[in-house]
C-alpha cells in the first residue's frame, strides 16, 4: 500500500480511504481525526485516484481476518452482559 501511495503522491491513509471510497455507495469510510492537518490530509483520498487492482494485489481479499483481540480481551467487549 506504501508502495502504490508513494508512487501517486498520496498518503497510506488517502489510498486506504479512497479505497474504501471505491467499494460501493452503500459503504461509508469512517475518518477520525485529532487535529485540523489529519482532517484535511483524510478528506484528500476524495481527490486521490487509485488502481483498486492494485491495492487487492498488496492486500489480498481475506488477508486482514478475525477477531480484533484475543478471546479473553473480547469477552470484556461483549456490551450485552
Amino acid at each position: 500500500m506504501r508502495a502504490a501511495a508513494e508512487r501517486i503522491g498520496a498518503t497510506t491513509g488517502q489510498v486506504a480511504i479512497a479505497w474504501v471510497l471505491r467499494q460501493g455507495r452503500d459503504i461509508v469510510p469512517l475518518i477520525g481525526a485529532r487535529r485540523r492537518d489529519r482532517l484535511e490530509e483524510s478528506l484528500g483520498a476524495l481527490d486521490t485516484e487509485i488502481d483498486p487492482d492494485e491495492i487487492e494485489a498488496a492486500i489480498p481479499a481475506g488477508s486482514a481476518a478475525g477477531a480484533r483481540y484475543s478471546p479473553p480481551q473480547m469477552a470484556t467487549l461483549d456490551s450485552e452482559r
